[in-house]
């Protein structure tokens, strides 16, 4: 009988810092920006996304410094998990902390980097960088509800 994988054992508070980290499936769906109804305080993608994002690679360009030039930018920590409703559905966080299942296609699970984007799911490609549209034309671009 094989041992079950640490995501499987553990809660998100008992994760290493590599743990953590390699729940990130590299889609670079946070890495959009989203509105908030202030009346129902319902959550909106957009297809806007950071300026700093590497769109075939689907990461952060800065990502050491990303909270120092994109100050809004959320770095997500285990003592968030309860505020994970806004990540997207296909997140590891947020599955986790909702104590559902990773997808096959999560690298961690199919074995594979570039799973997450064979299946569609990531934003490589995809989107237009918010140094290239007015923040008031963002409410135009919205893709789906959180």
């Amino acid at each position: 009988m094989s041992a079950k994988a640490f995501w499987q054992e553990k809660k998100l508070s008992e994760m290493t810092r590599t743990e953590w980290e390699s729940l990130c499936d590299g889609c670079a769906l946070c890495c959009l920006h989203k509105l908030e109804d202030e009346d129902t305080g319902e959550v909106y993608y957009t297809d806007v996304h950071c300026r700093y994002l590497e769109k075939s690679a689907c990461r952060c360009s800065v990502y050491q410094e990303r909270n120092i030039k994109v100050p809004e930018c959320v770095w997500l920590t285990p003592e968030q998990a309860e505020m994970f409703f806004w990540l997207p559905p296909t997140c590891a966080y947020r599955l986790l902390a909702e104590g559902k299942p990773l997808f096959d296609w999560h690298p961690l699970v199919s074995g594979d980097p570039d799973s997450v984007h064979t299946a569609g799911i990531s934003l490589r490609d995809k989107g237009i960088p918010d140094d290239q549209i007015s923040e008031d034309e963002w409410q135009d671009r919205i893709i789906w509800k959180a």
